[in-house]
């Protein structure tokens, strides 16, 4: 009896230290900190896949580190590998990001069977060094990082159970017509940061992932508004490219909208009622060349509309009735750089009577420099503490340079 009981306690400790790896990891250490408004990604620890039982202590690559407190994953990041080292078949996580890995053979991968995420992200990767195939028969992989690499095309096939797949800051300039076919179970798609133009939208490649919610195409070169994006999109990311024109009724397909970032395109004019979308909450249409506002909707949060040629901003077009009973929701604008001589008028705090801040900045009212408007940021409805707190921070901005700004822009963070 006592030697069962000893069995039992080890296997007791031994199921609550997996479960730990799940509640504990930070899988969010590829792009920094998160903005307060977007959720991180975890895994389903009530999801994980059923892994066979193994003794103490567990296999492990000699050039990597499987810690006892996480031992379905295998570390074998920032240690200047340039081959995949051999993967146990038990590992769920492996991190091989930060190496000078080229090519992804299939033999590494022989054994593997329950690898839900792998991450080969700042490697040296080229399309034509990874074995066809050998990603495809991971039928438990769930998320894939291959960003900052040398991708030249999309690394098909890949396996239906994909739900994230990470691939900015690589080459690719075409997605062949059965790249992205069988999967429907992907959510979250990154092709920022690459050379896609419009060519790639011919054969209508993300017309049957029916369950995308983020498509992030920022960073491109990019001169029209992809067509046939699946209806279940919440968050579509189309900064840093040349657009000129959104389609009028383009966005009744796209219902569900929640996040929409066109900063830094060509947009000269919005059809009026572009936006009339219902679950819209951040609307970013910052350094374009619009002259005049545009109708928004009721639940739309976030407004920015900075660095355009707006001279004035017309209210009754931003909000042509008012309903008490469903007011509208927006709570910050920022207009800066634009071509304004006077605030907005007062009429806004009836039309969206819960506006907290406007930002006015700067206007480029002159050519030869830019002049500041008397309240060149405008709050309301904050207590003393919160009102300090913002005018910390307004300091702060003034303090950041031209630089830190295009930093900030020049790539649309993954994750909402």
């Amino acid at each position: 009896m006592g030697i069962l009981r000893q069995l039992l306690i080890l296997h007791v400790l031994w199921a609550a230290l997996v479960f730990c790896q799940y509640e504990d990891y930070d899988f969010e250490d590829e792009y920094g900190g998160e903005p307060d408004h977007q959720l991180p990604y975890y895994f389903n620890p009530n999801s994980q896949v059923e892994v066979p039982h193994f003794p103490f202590p567990v296999e492990c690559a000699k050039e990597c580190f499987c810690p006892p407190a996480f031992p379905l994953s295998m570390y074998c990041d920032h240690r200047m590998l340039k081959t995949i080292p051999n993967i146990p078949s038990h590992v769920q996580q492996l991190y091989l990001q930060n190496n000078n890995i080229e090519a992804v053979p299939a033999g590494p991968f022989t054994n593997v069977t329950f690898v839900r995420e792998i991450n080969l992200s700042y490697n040296k990767i080229k399309f034509h060094m990874i074995d066809h195939g050998v990603f495809a028969k991971l039928s438990n992989l769930v998320q894939l990082h291959l960003q900052h690499n040398e991708l030249e095309e999309f690394p098909f096939p890949l396996p239906s159970s994909l739900e994230r797949l990470l691939l900015g800051f690589n080459k690719i300039s075409q997605l062949s017509g059965n790249a992205l076919e069988g999967l429907t179970n992907m959510t979250m798609l990154d092709l920022c940061s690459n050379l896609l133009d419009d060519s790639v939208f011919k054969e209508k490649p993300f017309s049957n992932m029916k369950n995308l919610m983020q498509l992030n195409l920022c960073n491109n070169k990019l001169q029209t508004m992809p067509p046939e994006l699946p209806s279940s999109l919440r968050h579509l990311s189309l900064e840093n490219n040349s657009i000129s024109h959104i389609p009028e009724n383009y966005f009744r397909r796209l219902p569900h909208i929640i996040a929409l970032r066109m900063s830094h395109n060509n947009l000269q004019n919005i059809p009026h009622n572009t936006f009339n979308l219902p679950n819209l909450l951040e609307l970013n249409l910052g350094h374009n060349k619009l002259k005049q506002v545009f109708y928004i909707p009721r639940s739309l949060q976030h407004l920015y509309i900075e660095g355009n040629e707006i001279e004035n901003i017309n209210v009754t077009v931003m909000c042509p009735t008012l309903d008490p009973l469903n007011i509208n929701q927006l709570t910050y604008i920022r207009v800066d750089q634009n071509k304004l001589t006077s605030p907005i008028s007062s009429y806004a705090f009836f039309c969206f009577p819960l506006i907290r801040t406007i930002y006015y900045g700067e206007q480029n009212v002159t050519v030869s420099r830019p002049t500041r408007l008397r309240t060149p940021v405008f709050r309301r409805f904050l207590t003393p503490e919160e009102f300090q707190e913002a005018e910390d921070n307004h300091e702060m901005l003034n303090q950041e340079t031209e630089e830190d700004h295009e930093e900030e822009d020049s790539y649309f963070h993954p994750y909402y």
